[in-house]
Formats: structure tokens, C-alpha cells, sequence
């Protein structure tokens, strides 16, 4: 295990991060009806001195048994993965004696985590696994206490020791590897965005090629759907991250963040490109032909038939499938003429931030069952998310039946080839950085500001965060 920087941060940063917290409830009591310290190693008694199982084995003492108990924070709600999270817990659960796993939902996505793990870490205790999302992973390898995959293997499961090598693919592996070449956790949930399409409200605006490639076809199409049936067009998520407008403006030739060559940063991504791209998607919500609400709203939009296009991840795939009472379709990420696709991965890796040699030890065995092609398979049917482990989808007992039956996953598939890192801020600023861009992005979806002002004046305090 090893103590990159101490945790403990300066208070003036862990009170901005929290101040600038979205609506949702992002406190650390939000992750957790009861403090990660109760996650510790106790004993429970079994009494089974009535039960035929005790009389059978009678030669052996199972009066105690004492079990490690962890805590695994994650982001998935009900609608997506949450129902699935506790499926895997719970056969975990059911299949050790010694371990026992308690799962912590954390709203407002990957950062409320953050915010929840930097409170908790200031009062000197911590989950034992927790799903980190790339925009963070600079911030959580440069402030937090954390122990790599790999020392975990080599220190607890020494007969694993090719896990990594023999289970991913290595670029794959790279999502999950900082600026200092450390592989800080294993990918997790891998997805990309892709474009959900209501055919018969495309069909009714009179859109007559629904195989929709580029921004300027989809621009096209919500003005038709907004003309001809008073409905919307588009909704492009917008939750507490910046990973759906990053693929949106890098399409179009933009770049966040750009590699100094001295081992500095510089934001960037105040270009014509970028804001081409946010303006003109300001102008649709501008002219109703596409929606500026939050994402739960924007998803059920959709699903209701009120919004012809839904640009958001492919986790949200069950949730579309299972509600749309539509023809629905996906197609690839749009892109900006005949330029390069772009699409940065979302969702997370997960990271072992337990303290104690046995809680090491008991999350690696729980990161392992979720690894395996079970549940790797489990957690794609029950997400959407594209598997990081390279064999599940070849799998008898893996994938194989389920993609030949759901058309919807094919695009985010075809298009790994175009996934890209999703920006991470270096240093201690990152949250505020990223938060400012996100004031930067309601600010121009809201009307209040120009795509020009508010990404420039956002470029220029963040590389007044980055700047050594």
C-alpha cells in the first residue's frame, strides 16, 4: 500500500469542492447511512446449534464466524446499473463466509464520490472499494491513500500474479493509468456515447433517412421534429461531468487539455472548434429544437416520446430498452463533417482505498468476483456498459447470446476504436476545475452567456489553477 499525499486537504479546498456541488445532496452522509468505519473487521455469531447443517457437522466448531466487512461505494442508480449492483453484492455475499460486502449508492454521479470520499478521508477512515470516474483519476491518484491492483495481487493473491496481462487488453488498461504511468485501478464500467433514435417520431417529422452520421443531420432532423410534431429534437446529457460535451466538441476538432511537454497542462479548449460546437447546440435549445434539462428529465423525455434523439451513454441502454414504447435504434457518435470521431470512455475503474491489510485483502477478492466473466456478463446486461475484460464477449457463459439479441449495444461496440481518455485536470484543483467548466456549460446552455465569454473566461481560470 502506499500514502501518495497525505489526505488530508487544505480546508479552503474541501469547502469550495463542496460549495460548488450540483442540486443533488453531496454531503458524505449521502453515500452512507452509517460511517465507513463500521466497515471493520468483526465477528458474527451464527447460532446454528438447531439446524440440521450444525448436526452434520458436529466435529466442526461454526458457532463464530468472524467476517471482514467492506464497504463499495458506487454511482449507479436504479436506472442504471443500481439494481444490478446489488445482484452482484448479494451472491457475493451469499457465496463467502468470511467476507461481507456492503454497497453505498453516492448521487450526483462521479463527483458527488469524490466530494464524499474527500469528506470521509478528513475524518481518517474510508470505503474499501470505490468506483472512480476517469475525469477524476489525476485528482484521486494525487490526494488520496490507495492501493494499486497490482501490490494488492502480489501481496494477497500471489497465484493471480498475470490477472492484469492475461485479462485486459493493454490499452485498454491504460484508461486506468495516470500521468505517472501507475495503474491506479482496473476499468470497470467502459462505455461510450452513442445516439439513441425514436424512429416513428423521426418518421412523423418527415426525417427520411434515419442511419443519422453527422451533428449537421442530427441539427437537421430536430428542426423537422420541432416544425412538424411541436416536439424536441435533441437532449445531450447533461449531468455533474463534462464527458458528453467532450466527445460533442472534440468530434469537431477541439482538445480540453494539452500536454505541455514540460510535465505541465494548459486548458485549451476555448478554440474555434469548442466553441462552434457549444454554440451551436446553445442555439438549438435557443430555437426549441433541443432540450436544456437535467439528465434524468432529458432520458424520460425521451422515453415518453417527447424528445426524437437521446445523446448519452450506452449504460443507459437497459433504462431505454426496457421503457420506450417505441421503435427504438442506436446509431455510432455523430460526428462534424467527414472529421474524426472522438469519444472520450465513461464510467469508472475501481480503486482499493481500504486501510488495513484485511480489508486490502477482502476487496481484492471482491474486485476479483467482479472481474470474473460472470459477472463482467452480468454487469454489461444489466448496464450497457462495454466489458474491459477481453474473453466476455466470446463467452459461452459470457456475452455471446445476449449482443447476437440486442442490436442496441452494436455501435458502442464498433466504435471502440474511436475512445479516447476522458480529460482528467492534474493537480489538487482538478474538482474545481472541472466544476468550472460545468458553470461554464449552464451558463451558455441557459442563455446567459455566449459560447466565446464563458469558455474563455473559464480557460483562463483554469490554467490560473494549473499554472505551477
Amino acid at each position: 500500500m502506499r500514502k501518495l499525499i497525505a489526505t488530508c486537504l487544505s480546508a479552503s479546498l474541501i469547502a469550495s469542492t463542496l460549495i460548488t456541488g450540483c442540486g443533488s445532496t453531496s454531503s458524505a452522509g449521502s453515500a452512507s447511512t452509517a460511517s465507513a468505519a463500521e466497515a471493520t473487521t468483526k465477528t458474527q455469531t451464527q447460532d446454528t446449534t438447531d439446524t440440521p447443517a450444525a448436526e452434520s457437522t458436529a466435529s466442526t466448531d461454526t458457532t463464530n464466524t468472524e467476517k471482514t466487512v467492506i464497504e463499495y461505494w458506487h454511482c449507479n442508480a436504479d436506472t442504471q446499473g443500481g439494481t444490478t449492483v446489488e445482484e452482484l453484492v448479494s451472491k457475493f455475499n451469499a457465496e463467502n463466509d468470511h467476507i461481507e460486502v456492503v454497497a453505498k449508492y453516492n448521487p450526483d454521479m462521479y463527483k458527488g464520490l469524490m466530494q464524499n470520499l474527500q469528506a470521509e478521508a478528513t475524518t481518517g477512515n474510508t470505503p474499501a472499494v470505490v468506483q472512480i470516474g476517469w475525469a477524476f483519476l489525476e485528482y484521486f491518484s494525487n490526494n488520496f491513500t490507495y492501493t494499486t491492483p497490482q501490490e494488492a495481487i502480489d501481496l494477497y493473491d500471489p497465484e493471480s500474479a498475470t490477472f492484469l496481462t492475461d485479462n485486459f487488453l493493454p490499452n485498454v488498461l491504460d484508461l486506468a493509468v495516470n500521468n505517472n504511468g501507475e495503474q491506479v485501478g482496473i476499468p470497470y464500467s467502459v462505455s461510450n456515447p452513442v445516439l439513441y433514435i425514436n424512429e416513428d417520431l423521426l418518421t412523423e417529422a418527415g426525417v427520411t433517412d434515419l442511419d443519422i452520421d453527422t451533428w449537421e443531420e442530427v441539427k437537421a432532423a430536430s428542426e423537422l421534429v420541432r416544425d412538424n410534431t411541436g416536439k424536441y429534437g435533441l437532449y445531450i446529457q447533461e449531468p455533474s461531468d463534462f464527458w458528453a460535451q467532450q466527445a460533442y466538441m472534440e468530434s469537431n476538432g477541439a482538445q480540453l487539455l494539452t500536454a505541455n511537454g514540460d510535465g505541465t497542462f494548459s486548458a485549451t479548449f476555448a478554440s474555434e472548434e469548442g466553441i462552434e460546437a457549444l454554440q451551436t447546440y446553445a442555439d438549438m435549445v435557443a430555437d426549441g429544437s433541443a432540450l436544456h434539462i437535467t439528465w434524468e428529465e432529458g432520458c424520460q423525455a425521451f422515453v415518453d416520446g417527447n424528445c426524437a434523439m437521446l445523446y448519452t451513454t450506452i449504460a443507459r441502454r437497459a433504462y431505454v430498452q426496457e421503457n420506450c414504447q417505441f421503435n427504438v435504434s442506436t446509431v455510432k457518435s455523430p460526428t462534424w463533417g467527414d472529421k474524426e470521431r472522438k469519444i472520450a470512455a465513461g464510467g469508472c475503474f475501481l480503486a482499493i482505498t481500504a486501510q488495513e491489510p484485511e480489508q486490502i485483502a477482502a476487496a481484492w477478492e471482491f474486485e476479483k468476483y467482479l472481474y470474473s466473466v460472470e459477472s463482467m456478463a452480468a454487469w454489461t446486461i444489466g448496464t450497457g456498459y462495454v466489458p474491459p475484460r477481453k474473453d466476455v464477449a466470446d463467452a459461452e457463459n459470457g456475452l455471446k447470446s445476449f449482443l447476437a439479441e440486442n442490436a442496441l449495444m452494436t455501435p458502442a461496440i464498433e466504435q471502440m476504436d474511436s475512445v479516447t481518455k476522458w480529460t482528467s485536470f492534474p493537480g489538487d484543483a482538478g474538482l474545481i476545475a472541472e466544476q468550472t467548466l460545468l458553470d461554464a456549460r449552464d451558463q451558455i446552455l441557459g442563455g446567459q452567456s455566449s459560447a466565446k465569454d464563458a469558455l474563455e473566461s473559464a480557460q483562463e481560470q483554469i490554467n490560473a489553477l494549473l499554472s505551477p
